[in-house]
C-alpha cells in the first residue's frame, strides 16, 4: 500500500536552549553519529516499503535548511515536497493542510503517516512492524495513533487508556501520583504524537468535529501558490488566510472527539528528547556517572552532563548539573530542573535578545555566515557561499564592508563595476553602494568580511533584486 510519510517540523524546543533556537530549532540538533533528528525522521519514513514521497510541513524560513539536511542523506533520491507555513498554528492546521494537499495530489484514499521531526526511534524494525499494523487499521477508515509502552511513571507525556487497539480515553499530562497509578495498571500508553490515516478519513473527521478549521484551511490552500519540479513541490501558504485558521492541536480538535480512533501499542525505542536530562541519556556515563559530549575535564564530580563543542570545560566538585557551552551562550542547570530551561528561553525572547533566535553561525539560502567578533563600530564575519549561489543585489546605509577571499573565487558587483576577486585578494564596498556577491566556481567560496560603521544591525539592508524572492 502506498503512503506518504509526513514530517511535522514545527516548534522551537525551548527546553534544549542554547543549542535549540528559533532559527535553528530542535529537529536540526546533531547527535553523536553526525545526523540530526530531522534527518533521522526523514530516513525513518523514506525507508518504509510503499513510501512514495516525503512531505514536510514547516516554517518557510527553514526551507533552505530543510533542503540542505535532506540533500545530505537522501541517497535513495525519494521525492520531497514541502508545505511552508508563514508562522506556527499548531498541529490541527498543519495536518489539515497535509491531508487536503495529499488528497488533491495523490487522491483521497492515500494514507498519511505523521511523524514529528524531533523524536528519536532506536528500533527501526519494530517501528516498521507498528507502521504496517497502523496502515492496516487506517485502511479500515480508522484514525490511528501510536501508543508507547511506558517504562516509568513519566509526567511529561500525555497518556492513552487502551484495550488492545481500541482507545478508551486520552489523558493530559498527569500528576506524579496518577502517572504512577497508570504505570502500575498496565492499561495506559504514552501518547507519541505519531498518527496514520487516509486523507479522506481525516478530512471527514475535521468536517465533523472542527469544520471551521477545515473550511479556513481549504480557503488558505486555494489562495496559496504551488510550485512543482521534477522531484519536489512547494506549497507556500498565504499568510493572511493562514492567520484565520484557529490555533488548536489535532488531539483536542479531532482525536479526543472522534469515535473511530485506534491505537497501535508499540515498543520502538521512542523518545521525544524533551530536555537536556533526556538528551544526556543518549550517551554512556563514565565511572562517576558523568556524560561528556565534546571537551571537558572533571574532578570529584558526579552525574553531570557536559556539552561543549569548542572550549574546554573544567568541572570541579560538581554533582547533578547540566552544562551546555556554545560560542555565545552558557547554560548551567540543576539536572532535576531540566524542564525549566524553557523559562530562560522565554526571558530571552521577551528581551528580544538575539541568542534566542540565532547561533553565531547563521544559515542563509546561499550558504552561511559566522560572526567571529564584534564591538561597537566593527563586526568580523566568516562568509561561505555555495557553488553557483548569489546574494541579493543590496545596499547598506550605515556600514562599509571589506571582503578578503580565503578560498574559491568571488564575482563582485560594486556600484557600476563588476570584478573577480581571487584568493588573497580583497575589495572594499563603501556605504551606500549597490553591490552583489556571487560564487561562479565549483567549490565553496570562503571569505572574511570586516564591517565598519556606526550601526551594524542585520536590518540595515535594502534589497533591489534577489533570486530567493526576498527583495
Amino acid at each position: 500500500m502506498q503512503f506518504v510519510p509526513t514530517i511535522l517540523c514545527g516548534g522551537v524546543g525551548s527546553r534544549l536552549w542554547p543549542i535549540s533556537r528559533q532559527h535553528h530549532p530542535k529537529p536540526f540538533i546533531r547527535l553523536s553519529d553526525g545526523q540530526s533528528l530531522l534527518q533521522k525522521a526523514m530516513l525513518r519514513g523514506a525507508k518504509l516499503d510503499g513510501a512514495i514521497e516525503v512531505l514536510t510541513v514547516s516554517n518557510r524560513e527553514l526551507l533552505f535548511k530543510l533542503e540542505d539536511e535532506y540533500r545530505e542523506v537522501n541517497h535513495a533520491q525519494i521525492d520531497t515536497s514541502f508545505i511552508l507555513e508563514p508562522f506556527g498554528k499548531n498541529t490541527a492546521a498543519a495536518i489539515a493542510c497535509a491531508a487536503l494537499h495529499i488528497a488533491d495530489v495523490h487522491g483521497p484514499a492515500t494514507i498519511l503517516l505523521i511523524l514529528p521531526a524531533d523524536h528519536l526511534i532506536s528500533n527501526q524494525a519494530a517501528f516498521e512492524q507498528a507502521t504496517k499494523q497502523a496502515i492496516h487499521l487506517a485502511n479500515d477508515n480508522r484514525l490511528v495513533t501510536f501508543g508507547i509502552k511506558p517504562d516509568c511513571p513519566q509526567t511529561a507525556y500525555g497518556y492513552i487508556e487502551a484495550s488492545k487497539n481500541n482507545v478508551l480515553r486520552f489523558i493530559e499530562k498527569p500528576s506524579r501520583e496518577k502517572a504512577q497509578a497508570y504505570f502500575e495498571s498496565g492499561k495506559f500508553l504514552w501518547n507519541s504524537g505519531m498518527f496514520c490515516f487516509k486523507a479522506s478519513t481525516m478530512i471527514t473527521a475535521l468536517r465533523e468535529h472542527c469544520p471551521d478549521i477545515l473550511s479556513a484551511t481549504q480557503r488558505c490552500i486555494e489562495q496559496s501558490p504551488l510550485v512543482k519540479g521534477r522531484s519536489f513541490s512547494q506549497l507556500a501558504l498565504d499568510a493572511a488566510s493562514f492567520d484565520l485558521i484557529r490555533d488548536e492541536s489535532i488531539d483536542f480538535a479531532v482525536m479526543e472527539k472522534a469515535s473511530n480512533v485506534a491505537v497501535v501499542p508499540c515498543d520502538i525505542g521512542w523518545s521525544d528528547i524533551g530536555s537536556w536530562d533526556a538528551f544526556s541519556e543518549l550517551l554512556d556515563g563514565d565511572e562517576n556517572g558523568n556524560r561528556i559530549d565534546g571537551h571537558a575535564i572533571t574532578h570529584h564530580s558526579a552525574n553531570c552532563y557536559i556539552k561543549s563543542d569548542s572550549r574546554i570545560v573544567g568541572a570541579v566538585g560538581l554533582n547533578d548539573l547540566i552544562i551546555v557551552d556554545t560560542p555565545d551562550a552558557l547554560l548551567v542547570a540543576d539536572k532535576n530542573r531540566s524542564q525549566d530551561v524553557k523559562h530562560i528561553f522565554s526571558a530571552l525572547k521577551l528581551q528580544n535578545h538575539d541568542v534566542h533566535k540565532n547561533h553565531t553561525t547563521v544559515h542563509r539560502p546561499w550558504g552561511t555566515y559566522t560572526i567571529l567578533q564584534e564591538s561597537d563600530n566593527f563586526k568580523i564575519k566568516r562568509i561561505e557561499v555555495k557553488p553557483g549561489a548569489s546574494l541579493s543585489l543590496q545596499m547598506h546605509h550605515h556600514r562599509s564592508e571589506h571582503w578578503i577571499v580565503v578560498s574559491g573565487m568571488a564575482r563582485v558587483v560594486n556600484g557600476s563595476e563588476e570584478i573577480f576577486v581571487r584568493v588573497n585578494e580583497s575589495t572594499y564596498i563603501p556605504a551606500g553602494h549597490q553591490h552583489r556577491l556571487e560564487n561562479p566556481g565549483l567549490l565553496n567560496l570562503v571569505m572574511i568580511e570586516v564591517q565598519s560603521g556606526q550601526y551594524l544591525g542585520e536590518d540595515d539592508i535594502v534589497r533591489f533584486s534577489d533570486v530567493y524572492g526576498r527583495a
